[in-house]
């Protein structure tokens, strides 16, 4: 059942998503600074690194915030240089408490 504003009893439609975000994108605190961003926005889900280099992120939220979390991907925190940002929209399950960083 989605969210609702009660004094306005506007239904929340919550999105997620997957996001693969390549280039140089591990130890520059791509991770951290996704989870304060994800934290300001109040986004929910997990960033971690991947075997490859790149940075993986499943974030579950309200839009536009999620969108607004994609936009920041695209550039990330300073001395990331991102090449390409994937997204795969997932069916929003409510599965997170927090924003974490995974190892």
């Amino acid at each position: 059942m989605p969210r609702v504003l009660s004094w306005l009893m506007i239904p929340i439609k919550m999105k997620s998503y997957r996001i693969i975000v390549s280039g140089i994108v591990q130890g520059v605190f791509f991770r951290y600074s996704a989870k304060k961003t994800a934290a300001q926005l109040g986004l929910k889900g997990f960033a971690r690194n991947m075997d490859n280099g790149d940075v993986e992120i499943v974030i579950e939220g309200s839009d536009p915030p999620v969108r607004n979390f994609i936009e920041w991907c695209r550039k990330g925190p300073t001395g990331a240089h991102v090449d390409s940002v994937n997204t795969e929209e997932l069916e929003a399950k409510g599965n997170f408490d927090t924003f974490e960083i995974r190892y």
